[in-house]
């Protein structure tokens, strides 16, 4: 998985071949609704991996594509004063995956019954390398215990690890707070090592490497 910016970094505008931030990109949809294509092209492939990684591919085609249509349509809405359109995009995918609670559920309680964790490897975390582990082949106790987190716990995770959200961004999609997001975030590592710790694979408590984003 790509690596997560920190959290107290600014990150540059986005800016695409036809330049000009997110922000002021949607602002010009507004006059010129074919502008808005520049932020499909920028954003597409990231917000159906991050669906699919939820819900599979198939769920993925269609709410991706809904994601923007419901954008496109708000837009009018967006603060042109925000250059990044990530948040935004997130916070309309995870609202749209919210509809789908049993099938995500469903779908990681299959993958945890028909795959297990790769003997002999150590992770610094149940939530480190989460992307990895449960794309193309999940690894059972943690897909299990995934399952098992209540949503709102689930989407702030999946959020930063997957669509790679620092806490103010994940606070911006989710509309919580900065607060309620570490406070989600730390109540979702406690329960996922409390589940993997029962299933016979305890995780390291002393993670290695700057983790800050998970703290």
């Amino acid at each position: 998985m790509t690596p997560l910016r920190d959290n107290g970094a600014a990150a540059a505008p986005a800016t695409g071949a036809s330049g000009g931030s997110d922000g002021s990109v949607i602002e010009r949809s507004w006059e010129t609704p074919d502008a808005f294509a520049v932020i499909f092209d920028r954003y597409a492939d990231d917000i159906h991996r991050y669906i699919a990684r939820r819900l599979g591919s198939d769920t993925a085609d269609d709410l991706m594509a809904e994601t923007f249509v419901i954008a496109f349509q708000r837009r009018r809405r967006y603060d042109p004063a925000h250059p990044h359109a990530r948040p935004w995009l997130y916070g309309i995918a995870t609202n749209l995956i919210g509809r789908h609670r049993r099938d995500e559920a469903r779908r990681l309680r299959a993958l945890s019954r028909v795959a297990s964790l790769a003997p002999g490897t150590e992770h610094d975390g149940p939530e480190d390398g989460v992307a990895e582990r449960l794309s193309g082949g999940s690894h059972s106790a943690l897909a299990g215990a995934l399952a098992g987190l209540p949503a709102r716990y689930r989407d702030v995770l999946l959020v930063i690890a997957w669509g790679e959200l620092d806490y103010e961004e994940a606070a911006q999609a989710l509309s919580v707070p900065v607060g309620t997001v570490r406070s989600r975030l730390h109540r979702a590592r406690t329960r996922l090592r409390k589940a993997l710790a029962a299933a016979g694979h305890p995780t390291s408590t002393a993670p290695q490497g700057d983790r800050s984003w998970m703290s």
